[in-house]
């Protein structure tokens, strides 16, 4: 599993809903705003039921928020890529 890594799309979802910010963000869900920031940038994991409560924040699934992509460098980068491994 070390072959991939998380995205997410905080950043975005905060901005298309009013610009909402970090802080606010955070009060929704019972984070601080460095607790968000922390996510948004990639420094810290959210534990489940925190990436459930941001994505019901926005009203948008799980899979809105956070994505899976393969880590560059790795075989399966080069097959989501289209070249050839």
């Amino acid at each position: 599993m070390s072959d991939v890594i998380i995205t997410n799309n905080i950043r975005r979802l905060r901005f298309e809903h009013n610009e909402m910010s970090q802080s606010d963000l955070g009060e929704r869900v019972g984070l601080t705003r460095q607790t968000i920031a922390a996510i948004e940038g990639g420094k810290y994991s959210p534990s489940l039921e925190t990436a459930f409560r941001i994505a019901d924040v926005f009203g948008v699934t799980l899979n809105d928020v956070f994505q899976r992509v393969p880590a560059r460098g790795t075989l399966q980068t080069q097959a989501f890529r289209g070249k050839p491994a």
